[in-house]
């Protein structure tokens, strides 16, 4: 199987949910995975991290899909913004996990509505909504709102109905009321309580599947909205989202997975 080379590309890009024209509605189905093909896509990784191979010795293109080692810290994002779509990824777990993740929980994750300078985040992250993709946090929504060296906080907000768990952590709640989080997480409304950072963690409500098996995880992203779906079930909802268009990234978090399908489709009326 030929694997196609990858450019790494400095710290700084700008993404494009930046430019000036803003992107038009999804009206046709875009495979990202194609994208990477024809060089569409761009890397950002922090070379600086406890694992740092090369992009092109992380993403791999194959024949079934894309290989990703895991062994880095970073994400690969689409040079164009997108806006108002359904997202669909199928995803599995294919082996271990690296450096300071060693028996941890294989972890990775969609970046959605990207913006500002890429690598913002401790050189790893770039502003965004992510959909968290992690054993027994399977639709988490993390708020990832950087702060520059100059003090310029890259601002990502959104609003959610959530409540307080036995540990005072987000939750959330449909129906509960709705609230603005400007930075942090909101766990999906079944995580358990009692998770632990170990691999092969399963909560008793988890709707993964076992690891090599497929899952698939759905974001929906209409006007301001956001909603996860993950193996059929909704798991996470967002209202108010700000920015509501952007690039559209995903993770290498120390964890080796393979996609054999990402898209983009357009919203069902």
């Amino acid at each position: 199987m030929k694997l196609l080379a990858i450019t790494i590309l400095p710290l700084l890009l700008v993404h494009s949910s930046l430019r000036a024209d803003a992107p038009e509605p999804i009206t046709s189905r875009i495979d990202i995975l194609q994208l990477m093909k024809s060089g569409d896509v761009k890397y950002h990784l922090n070379d600086k991290a406890d694992v740092a191979d090369a992009a092109k010795d992380v993403f791999k293109l194959k024949e079934d899909g894309l290989h990703v080692t895991g062994r880095a810290w970073g994400y690969m994002f689409t040079k164009q913004a997108f806006r108002d779509y359904h997202l669909v990824i199928e995803f599995a777990w294919t082996g271990p996990t690296w450096g300071k993740r060693k028996e941890r929980a294989r972890d990775t994750g969609l970046l959605i509505h990207c913006h500002g300078p890429s690598g913002a985040l401790s050189n790893t992250w770039s502003a965004s909504v992510e959909a968290q993709i992690i054993e027994g946090g399977m639709g988490d929504i993390l708020v990832l709102s950087p702060k520059l060296a100059d003090g310029t906080v890259i601002q990502t907000r959104i609003e959610a109905e959530y409540e307080l768990d036995r540990d005072g952590e987000k939750r959330w709640k449909k129906g509960a009321p709705r609230q603005e989080i400007k930075s942090g997480r909101l766990n999906w409304a079944k995580r358990d309580e009692d998770w632990a950072d170990k691999i092969n963690y399963r909560g008793k409500d988890d709707l993964e599947s076992l690891s090599g098996d497929w899952n698939k995880l759905e974001v929906i992203a209409r006007g301001d909205t956001l909603q996860y779906i993950f193996n059929g079930e909704l798991v996470n909802e967002a209202f108010a989202v700000k920015p509501g268009a952007g690039a559209i990234g995903l993770q290498t978090e120390a964890a080796a997975f393979q996609v054999r399908r990402f898209e983009l489709l357009p919203l069902s009326k």
